[in-house]
């Protein structure tokens, strides 16, 4: 986590740091100290930091939305990818069977079709987009191999971006709690040094008051 400093941040003083996750998501910045850091510029106030707090902070809960939908498919392909290559090596092993192969394939979801494969060495793998290509069997078991292993890395580098990420959440909330502090105290001071005004001069308006209203004035006597 980096530490907010002039040197580091700049014009503006929550741009993310230098230092970036596995994706190439730069990481927060950490504000240590409050004072120097709403004194650089573009920190005029702490309500114009918290607004950039703010936005920094949405960019991370969108980047970590479309990560979380990344892993989801991820995880689905894999196991499929998996399933494929169990049965491609169970034909490399029948196709110089005189025997037809006895299998089910899927016609809907949870709906199944017996059917007889004769031996054979050449598959049609689905390559996405309604595209379906034919392959030699060891062919098609390289290419699954090439992208199980792919689909395997991607997922470990989304589960350490998603940790990453994570982190980034508590630096910035952290972030932000120390600058809306730094805020109620700069208004708290602001209040406590006004000094109440007291009225102009109420003695005066008192004895104007007695000298018209004093008993017996202006009275002549017989």
């Amino acid at each position: 986590m980096a530490a907010a400093t002039s040197s580091e941040t700049g014009s503006g003083g929550v741009a993310a740091g230098e230092k970036r996750g596995p994706l190439g998501i730069p990481e927060a910045v950490f504000v240590e100290d409050v004072d120097s850091f709403m004194k650089q510029p573009g920190n005029e106030t702490a309500d114009v930091v918290l607004k950039k707090l703010d936005e920094q902070y949405q960019k991370y809960k969108f980047l970590e939305l479309n990560l979380a939908q990344k892993k989801r498919r991820l995880k689905s392909q894999i196991p499929e990818i998996k399933q494929t290559l169990e049965i491609l090596k169970h034909m490399q092993k029948k196709k110089d069977s005189t025997h037809p192969m006895e299998t089910r394939f899927l016609l809907a979801d949870n709906l199944y079709c017996k059917a007889s494969v004769p031996p054979t060495d050449k598959v049609c793998l689905w390559l996405g987009a309604n595209v379906m290509l034919e392959y030699d069997i060891d062919e098609a078991q390289a290419l699954l191999e090439k992208n199980l292993s792919t689909a395997t890395r991607n997922l470990d580098l989304l589960e350490e971006e998603l940790d990453f990420l994570r982190d980034q959440f508590t630096t910035t909330e952290v972030s932000i709690l120390s600058v809306s502090l730094q805020g109620q105290r700069c208004v708290s001071a602001e209040h406590s040094s006004v000094v109440p005004q007291a009225p102009a001069h109420p003695s005066a308006a008192t004895g104007i008051f007695s000298q018209q209203h004093k008993p017996g004035a202006g009275v002549g006597t017989a």
